[in-house]
């Protein structure tokens, strides 16, 4: 079991790797069609690489067996270790200083938001990663398969969804940590998690 939670904890902080190099891509370019399009990459990575990402195993907590609340549990805090390891090294490079400040923009916006909003964007965020995961996973096309992953995070990142782990990125990098910050990451957490499910909880009914 030891060895279970483990391997459970390492593949999150490599998922938490992985966002964080999408949000890195996406802050540091000026366009930011260009950026959203790069953004996939963490994704794409996790999926194809089968790394924990909380926001995508959250959608099949129906289908899971074993451990599935404490699983989620230690990959959220995975997802957390590895976006805070990706943000702090990249501090100590010559483009440290360029994602502080474009990172403290967004949580401004984000921090400056009513927490029925962010709970809200939180949920249609993660309604669209789940369509793009599960198009990867489920779609007998291969370009079906890449384009829904694509589109899925494009799109969540145009309309400024909140995700969880993306978020826990921009606040390491912005250093914005607070009590209110903490507070606003569980209320995105929980929003993913409803709308990770929405469509899940739909099949399993009809």
């Amino acid at each position: 079991m030891i060895k279970h939670f483990l391997s459970t904890f390492l593949y999150a902080v490599m998922g938490g790797v992985c966002i964080g190099a999408g949000a890195t891509a996406y802050l540091c370019v000026e366009n930011k069609i260009l950026g959203a399009l790069l953004f996939t990459v963490g994704l794409f990575t996790i999926c194809t690489m089968d790394f924990n990402l909380y926001t995508g195993k959250v959608s099949y907590i129906l289908e899971k067996k074993k451990y599935r609340f404490i699983d989620l549990i230690f990959i959220w805090l995975g997802n957390l270790a590895g976006t805070a390891a990706m943000s702090y090294l990249l501090k100590l490079t010559r483009i440290g200083d360029k994602l502080r400040g474009e990172a403290s923009a967004l949580c401004d916006t984000k921090l400056g938001d009513n927490p029925l909003s962010v709970f809200v964007l939180a949920i249609f965020c993660n309604l669209l990663i789940f369509i793009a995961i599960d198009s990867y996973k489920n779609n007998p096309h291969q370009l079906g398969k890449y384009l829904g992953l694509f589109f899925g995070v494009v799109t969540f990142i145009f309309c400024s969804y909140e995700h969880c782990v993306a978020d826990m990125y921009y606040f390491f990098a912005a250093d914005a940590w607070s009590l209110k910050t903490f507070v606003y990451l569980l209320i995105i957490t929980a929003g993913n998690s409803i709308g990770g499910l929405i469509i899940p909880v739909f099949r399993n009914f009809y």
